[in-house]
This record gives structure tokens, C-alpha cells and sequence, in this order.
């Protein structure tokens, strides 16, 4: 064999597909590039497994700039038998002082195996002749996650020249391993002039073995020795796999070291369902991103907000929890769903986030197919609360797998019901009404709230209710009448009393009318400051006793919203500015609407807030109730577990300890 040079295909006789054609039939979707790279590369991937293996797939993305070792032989090997430079961008590309590159490799996959020509692809066989040389070929995969054929298109759109390296491992028909090297551009096509005469050309070129007829990979020792030349990373003598090395990739104006951290959360946000263990099984894929050689943490769902959400919700729908969705005419089985809510702090949302339209609330249903790769966030009723979210699971069922796909589009991230004639159209249409069915029950109180109270998702209540305590400073579901910073100030019993804590338009609120949250009761003799009690007594302060100092709580901050595990917690910091031992406990109560206001009994069927444990500022958690704390500067938190569809109240009550 001579060295390998480039191929430009010629369009034939009988005429050919355009490059320009082949590039646009992603369309112009709605996901960034880097986005369509990670979905498409890990469905090949996934479709591509070895099914008799039980190993996970390994599924990993790099990102680096050629070294000077390996930079000469990038120039030598891939510019001869180049066109010329305005048909062929790479020509600039390698000239330049540095050469940046983006691999996304998969392991444990069958490789790129089967005959190298397409005429001579006539069985089942054929992912060479598929992934390089056809395209638009349709589904070979039962239950696989391609459709169109198309998504490899992705890794040309990404590249600025339109040229990717395909380095593989198979198996050939003799049980033999194979590697393959092969170089591809799709760019534009053109004319040249090649002597007297004008020849157009498709704008498809590969770089390869071109002593033969048709352009062909180098394979064995030569494909072997080409990729180390270059350093690719090798293959291990019984690994197969395939890398895609992607030249001067696109990074949508991210520097390299941010685009690893972004294609670390979108592998998160579009494949989850493979990085989690299911019934004792080990995940189906394992994901890794790196750049320059450093690695970029691939964020886990079951401990990365809202993903958790999303993995509680699958287990839900794989479990006595889920429920079936069915359509009744024509009578059909559609798939599972599970869902879950919970309290749960504002998001902060991601690029990735925003790319999949997930802002400060989860809202949303993850659509999937059997092959359980996600295509898309369905949107639901956004919940009342900035502190309330839900997320769902729909895993379409097997039967009905190719229905869904055909309602895909070229990207898989959507289904599109008008796509589809009927009966088809209806099991599609059906599908997102039985949602958002289950959704409205989701989201209904019936049964939680006691009769006569509102039908309003409680979680809501906090803007409902702003009036009751002076503003609108309660959080979300979870409000603190005691207010931070306050304190009483009882001068005598007649006297009309401060709260340095609370102060109106002007001054000081006294507690002689009702104010905000301040109020008194009727007989006109405990009045009550946001939610706390006041009496001669411990927790009072009684600077009309200047030989003694009562204990008392002065309340840090707001109450806010936590994540601890997987669950929500409710936090109110607070601090005992007395010195000395004294016994604090927890008054826990909920509010309402319509009901009356505090309950601190909870309906049939409902449940109320619990005290987890008071927490110190090292971060240790104690949780017995009432708990000996010393009094001091010391910052402690109160963290309650809130009962959902409510505003959780929460008291701290403290008193001193006498000596023995």
C-alpha cells in the first residue's frame, strides 16, 4: 500500500447527494451543537453495545490541542492529496500554529465492523458501510434508539472544515480483531478544472488506502501505526469500540476548559437513565469528559439537583408506584409513568438547564422510549410555589416503540402527533392527555386539606398570605412568624410594647392594635410577636429586672429551604445570646388557608413538620427534643422537615436550666 491520501467523490452518471443536502438534514433544531453531539454520539453508542456482554458501555468525551510531538504528522498525513484550499477548508485548518481536536469514544461496542463497500453490504452486518460511506439508512436496531440515520451528520456540523477521523476495533466474520482508520469531509460541492475540462464534484471526500477502485480504511498494523503517528490512543488487543475525532470543533464560544464542564452537564441532563443501577443491576453506561488530559466530573443524578427528582420519578414508575397509561379507542397500551413532588429550594438554572427550558422550577414530564434515552422535557402546570416542584417519568412500552419513533424528528427530541396519520396520531395525542391527567391529580389536595379549607396548592400560600406577617417575606411553603430579630420589650402590663424587631413605616409597631404579625389577644393580655408569646416567665426578657437576664432566641435571617440527601429541608438559624445552659424546643404548626389559620393537628391522611435536629456550626446534628444547648455567640439552626401543601410555622421556645 501506498501512504494514504485524500478521495474526492466525483458525482457519477447517474448522479449523487450533495453535500450541502446531507449537512442540512439535522434541519435547524432547537439544541445547541454540543447538545445534538452528546445525544446522537451516545445513542450510536448505546445501539452499537455488544448484547451478549453484561458490561456497561464506556462512553467518553476529550478534548485537546495537538502536541508538537504528533503536530508534523497531522500536516503529512492528512494535506496530501488535498484539494485545493477553497474546497477544503482543512488545508487552513492544519496550517495553523495549533491543532484542537474533540473525541468522542465508546468502548465496549462492536465497532465499525462489516464489509467497507457499500455494494458489498448486503447483510445484517453492515455499520462500516452505514456510519461511513450511506446515509439516511433506516433502523436496523430493534428497541434502539436511531431512527433516521442522520446523527452522525452532527459530528461534521460540528467540525469548522467538515472533517472527522474514524478510528475502530471490530470483530471480523473469522472472530479476528480488526482496527480501521479513516478519514472524512463533507463540506460543499464544487467544480474544478482539471486540464481542458470542468468536473463537478459532491463536496464528499475521504482520506484513506486509494490504491484500489474505492477509497478504503487503512486497517491492521498500517491503521495501528497512523493512529500512533497522530496519538490516538491505542486499542487494547481484545477491546473494541469506536473514537470519532472531531477537527477544530465548534465550542459555541466556550473556552475548551468550559465546554468540558458544559458537555459534563449535558451528558447529565440527556442520559440519565444510563448512568443510574436499576434493581441491583450496575448502570448501562459509564461517562467521563476531559480536557487537555484533566478530568471534568460528569454530575450524578441521584445527588445533582433536579435530577434527582427525575431519578426518584423513574423508580416510581418502574415500581408499584407507577401507573399505566392506556388509550381506549382503539384500545392500546402506551407506556408507565411515574411522578413525584416535593419542597424544594428555587433552582439555580444552567446552560444546560435553560437548553432543555428547565429555569427555577421543575415542571416537567422526561419522555423516553424503551432504550431509555431521554427525548425531551415535556413541560407540565408550573406548581403555585417557587418552592414546590414535580417531575415525571413516561417510558413508552415496548410494542409500541416504533409508533413514537416515527413521531421524531431527525434530532429524537420531540413527538410530534401531526407527523403521524391515524390511528398512530391518536395514541401520540392520547399519551400527552393522559399525562397531564395524572399531573392534575398530582397537584389536587383532596383529602389533605380539612373541609371548608381552599382548594389552592397550599405551597402558594406564602404570597396569598403576605398580609399576615408584614410583608411578603415568608418563602415559599415555609414561613417563620417568628420574625428574625425579635424580641419583646414588656415595661409593665398596662404599657404599651415595643418590638425592636419589627418596625413599620414609622417606627416601631406597637402591639395595642393588630399590626402585620404582631397581634394581641382578645383579653388584651399576651400579645404576640410574629407567631412567639410573651409572658412574665422563661423566654420572656424583662429588663425590668436588672439582676436578671432570661434567656431568649434571636432568630438569624429568613427561614430558607435546604438540600440534605435527597430530601428538602426547612433551615431557621438562630442564636441564644445568653450566656449559659439552657433547654430549647422545637413549636411546630401549619397554616392554612381558609382553615383558620395555625393548626397544629393535622388533618386525617396528612402528616405535619418534624423536627430533624438542631444543628451547631461545626455541623453536628443533635436530635433530641428539647436539646441542652449553651447559650453564647454560637450560630445553631433549627432544620424541620415541612409537610407538603403547606406553610410550616416554625417556634423555638427556650428556657433556662437551673443548677442543681
Amino acid at each position: 500500500m501506498t501512504g494514504p491520501r485524500w478521495f474526492s467523490q466525483p458525482y457519477p452518471p447517474e448522479g449523487a447527494s450533495a453535500a450541502e443536502g446531507i449537512r442540512n438534514q439535522l434541519g435547524r433544531p432547537e439544541l445547541d451543537l454540543l447538545t445534538i453531539l452528546v445525544r446522537e454520539s451516545a445513542q450510536n453508542s448505546w445501539d452499537a453495545r455488544i448484547r451478549q456482554s453484561s458490561a456497561p458501555v464506556d462512553y467518553r468525551i476529550d478534548v485537546w490541542t495537538v502536541g508538537p510531538a504528533h503536530t508534523g504528522a497531522w500536516r503529512e498525513l492528512l494535506l496530501t492529496g488535498a484539494p485545493n484550499a477553497d474546497s477544503f477548508p482543512l488545508r487552513d485548518t492544519l496550517k495553523r500554529a495549533s491543532i484542537r481536536v474533540l473525541a468522542v469514544s465508546d468502548r465496549g461496542t462492536r465497532g465499525l465492523g462489516g464489509p467497507t463497500r457499500a455494494d458489498d453490504a448486503v447483510g445484517p452486518d453492515r455499520d462500516f458501510v452505514s456510519f461511513i460511506r450511506n446515509i439516511g439508512e433506516p433502523r436496523d436496531t430493534a428497541l434502539g434508539g436511531g431512527t433516521y440515520g442522520f446523527g452522525k451528520g452532527i459530528f461534521y456540523l460540528l467540525s469548522k472544515p467538515g472533517t472527522v477521523l474514524v478510528h475502530s476495533r471490530c470483530r471480523t466474520a473469522r472472530g479476528a480483531y480488526e482496527t480501521r482508520l479513516i478519514g472524512c469531509t463533507l463540506w460543499k460541492s464544487y467544480v474544478a478544472v482539471e486540464g481542458q475540462v470542468q468536473r463537478r464534484y459532491t463536496g464528499r471526500h475521504w482520506w484513506g488506502d486509494t490504491s484500489s477502485e474505492v477509497v478504503e480504511p487503512l486497517v491492521g498494523r498500517d491503521a495501528e501505526a497512523a493512529a500512533q503517528r497522530l496519538g490516538l490512543k491505542p486499542f487494547g488487543p481484545q477491546e473494541t469500540g469506536t473514537t470519532v475525532i472531531v477537527i477544530d470543533p465548534s465550542l459555541d464560544g466556550l473556552e475548551a476548559p468550559e465546554a468540558a464542564d458544559y458537555l459534563g452537564d449535558v451528558i447529565a441532563w440527556h442520559l440519565w437513565p444510563k448512568m443510574i443501577s436499576t434493581a441491583g443491576n450496575p448502570p448501562a453506561m459509564r461517562f467521563s469528559v476531559t480536557c487537555n488530559g484533566i478530568e471534568h466530573p460528569v454530575p450524578d443524578p441521584r445527588t445533582t439537583r433536579p435530577l434527582n427528582m427525575f431519578v426518584a420519578a423513574y423508580e416510581a414508575m418502574v415500581g408499584p408506584e407507577g401507573s399505566n397509561l392506556e388509550c381506549l379507542k382503539p384500545k392500546r397500551h402506551l407506556g408507565r409513568l411515574g411522578l413525584v413532588k416535593r419542597i424544594m429550594p428555587p433552582l439555580e438554572p444552567t446552560r444546560a438547564s435553560r437548553m432543555v427550558d428547565v429555569e427555577d422550577l421543575i415542571h416537567h414530564v422526561c419522555l423516553m422510549r424503551p432504550a431509555e434515552l431521554v427525548v425531551t422535557y415535556h413541560p407540565g402546570p408550573k406548581p403555585p410555589s417557587i418552592n414546590q416542584g414535580y417531575a415525571g417519568v413516561f417510558r413508552a412500552d415496548d410494542e409500541m416503540d416504533d409508533i413514537y419513533a416515527k413521531a421524531e424528528p431527525p434530532t429524537h427530541d420531540a413527538w410530534n402527533p401531526q407527523s403521524l396519520e391515524r390511528p398512530e396520531s391518536t395514541f401520540v395525542h392520547t399519551t400527552f392527555r393522559r399525562i397531564n391527567e395524572a399531573l392534575d391529580r398530582l397537584l389536587s389536595l383532596s383529602g389533605v386539606a380539612r373541609p371548608g379549607a381552599s382548594n389552592v396548592a397550599l405551597g402558594a400560600a406564602s404570597s396569598m398570605f403576605s398580609g399576615l406577617v408584614g410583608g411578603a417575606w415568608g418563602i415559599g411553603g415555609a414561613t417563620a412568624y417568628s420574625k428574625p430579630g425579635s424580641t419583646a420589650v414588656r415595661r409593665d402590663k398596662s404599657n404599651t410594647e415595643e418590638v425592636p424587631g419589627r418596625r413599620g413605616a414609622g417606627g416601631p409597631v406597637p402591639t395595642s392594635r393588630k399590626t402585620g404579625s404582631v397581634t394581641t389577644d382578645p383579653a388584651g393580655q399576651m400579645p404576640h410577636v410574629d407567631g412567639q408569646s410573651f409572658a412574665h416567665g422563661p423566654g420572656t426578657v424583662d429588663p425590668g429586672s436588672p439582676t436578671t437576664r432570661r434567656p431568649r432566641v434571636l432568630y438569624v435571617g429568613d427561614p430558607y429551604y435546604d438540600d440534605r440527601g435527597n430530601a428538602s429541608v426547612l433551615i431557621q438559624e438562630f442564636r441564644l445570646p445568653v450566656p449559659g445552659p439552657q433547654r430549647v424546643r422545637i413549636d411546630l404548626a401549619v397554616t392554612l388557608p381558609g382553615a383558620g389559620g395555625r393548626e397544629t393537628d393535622p388533618p386525617i391522611g396528612a402528616s405535619m413538620p418534624e423536627l430533624i435536629g438542631w444543628e451547631d456550626d461545626t455541623g453536628r446534628l443533635f436530635t433530641s427534643d428539647p436539646q441542652m444547648i449553651e447559650g453564647g455567640d454560637s450560630l445553631w439552626r433549627a432544620v424541620v422537615r415541612p409537610a407538603p401543601d403547606t406553610m410550616t410555622e416554625i417556634g423555638i421556645k427556650v428556657e433556662a436550666v437551673k443548677a442543681p
